[in-house]
């Protein structure tokens, strides 16, 4: 993303962005949650540097499921564990406290009562289906009209 900050962002001069962003890192073994938050608050950093004044919501990422996971993505989320995602979770809401920016998690109504991604509302274990992404939307929306 910091390659294409520009287009996605800055020359857009949002007065507010909402960011979820590093994902993908939580798929890779070398990349620990100290490595993924200092690529992470570089982004702020610039964005805060070139829109002065910016709100931004950093948004919690997702959970997974790994029982509900396809075969050839099993290997993925065994590194992508719902504990590693908690503990992203935290240091993103961390961060966001500490640039005094907004933190939301809206990822209770896409969990079951094991904290998992719901079966019925992945594609296959980690990806969101449109019924889970309508689920969350009432409390994306209540943090759009808050903010």
């Amino acid at each position: 993303m910091l390659l294409c900050l520009d287009e996605m962002v800055l020359q857009l001069k949002p007065r507010r962005v909402f960011i979820n962003i590093g994902t993908n890192d939580l798929s890779d073994a070398s990349v620990t949650i100290a490595d993924l938050i200092a690529r992470y608050e570089q982004i702020i950093c610039r964005i805060e540097e070139e829109i002065p004044g910016v709100e931004i919501t950093f948004m919690a990422y997702y959970p997974i499921n790994y029982e509900a996971a396809e075969e050839g993505l099993k290997a993925c989320l065994r590194i992508r564990t719902n504990e590693r995602i908690r503990e992203a979770n935290d240091a993103v809401r961390a961060m966001a406290k500490r640039r005094a920016h907004r933190y939301i998690d809206v990822n209770a109504p896409l969990m079951d009562d094991q904290g998992r991604l719901r079966a019925d509302f992945t594609i296959e274990g980690m990806h969101i289906k449109e019924a889970g992404y309508r689920a969350i939307w009432p409390l994306v929306r209540q943090a759009i009209m808050e903010a």
